[in-house]
């Protein structure tokens, strides 16, 4: 089992505080979630129907020709390595380490890059995968590259992989609108954004046959009903989703200058984390969690990932921190 953010019974155990009593940074979730609709008991009670208008939701929410409910992105990322015989992938590091995983264990052979993908490299891969914006670094690739090295990869029947968990305050940025073409694959998320990580929706957007191919190995019924209730809602809601991105950059932005206050200047970031390389990264992260401040650390980068606090939880940061330096 791989690290994740959120783990917070490892933190209570180790730091002696109750579970409860923790301000959870360490995920990159949004704080201030979508209000979850009363759920009619039928979607309960009944099998979840594929006709329920959710698909025309995140089609017309992702500007896609075709997606497919998954899981929660998770579901995809697992499952993506068994379309394929095995072969050559490159994987941007630091990144979202469930991807690497899960092509390993499907017996491909996984090679890691840090920079922008190269000639070289690309004529020696079969599959590309990254995180736009990248999670954990921030780092962004801009469309036209993205499409550049999908046709380079496409002419020789090979695959680009862009997790976009990140990418929904921004969405001018995204290439959801290309993945109809044959070997491009967008794998979108409701957990970051709207808030709804324990939900478990996700989806991949691909060409019609990909998607057909994920749905026979994904089996029926990915998702149980209440979840498909609430994801067409939060999808559907513009209006939500308009003032969650104002609120999300101000947030950020505050976040950001907080943390430059304390010698802790973000080398980048999104809506709804930020990204700070310092080499007293394991110093900071201990000294948190002894605050009962739970932060995401990346040791082998020496760097801390901060996600938003709700509301009342600025001033405990804020004086977490202070305490730090004094």
């Amino acid at each position: 089992m791989l690290e994740h953010g959120g783990n917070l019974a490892n933190a209570a155990t180790q730091y002696g505080i109750p579970q409860a009593a923790w301000l959870d940074l360490s995920t990159g979730i949004n704080p201030n979630g979508y209000p979850i609709p009363p759920i009619p008991p039928a979607f309960w009670q009944h099998l979840p129907s594929a006709e329920d208008g959710l698909v025309v939701a995140a089609s017309a929410y992702y500007g896609s020709r075709f997606a497919l409910p998954t899981s929660g992105s998770q579901a995809a990322i697992q499952v993506l390595p068994a379309l394929r015989a095995p072969c050559r992938v490159a994987i941007l590091i630091p990144m979202y380490q469930e991807h690497a995983h899960a092509w390993r264990r499907g017996g491909h052979e996984v090679n890691v890059f840090s920079e922008k993908p190269d000639t070289a490299l690309l004529e020696q891969t079969d599959v590309l995968i990254l995180c736009n914006p990248n999670n954990p670094t921030a780092a962004r690739f801009q469309s036209a590259d993205l499409l550049h090295w999908h046709k380079q990869l496409a002419k020789r029947g090979g695959w680009l992989v862009v997790d976009e968990a990140f990418m929904d305050a921004s969405p001018e940025a995204s290439i959801a609108q290309y993945s109809h073409l044959d070997g491009l694959f967008v794998l979108r998320s409701l957990g970051k954004f709207f808030g709804l990580a324990g939900a478990r929706v996700g989806f991949l957007l691909a060409a019609e046959e990909a998607l057909h191919a994920m749905q026979a190995q994904l089996g029926p019924w990915p998702l149980n009903g209440a979840a498909r209730f609430i994801a067409k809602q939060a999808l559907k809601d513009k209006a939500w989703q308009q003032q969650n991105r104002i609120q999300l950059v101000r947030g950020s932005q505050r976040l950001a200058a907080l943390l430059s206050q304390y010698d802790l200047a973000p080398q980048a970031g999104t809506a709804l984390f930020q990204w700070v390389p310092t080499p007293k990264a394991s110093a900071w992260h201990a000294h948190l969690a002894q605050q009962g401040i739970w932060v995401r650390l990346f040791a082998e980068f020496s760097a801390l990932r901060f996600g938003l606090p709700p509301e009342d939880g600025w001033h405990r940061l804020e004086a977490a921190l202070k305490s730090f330096s004094d």
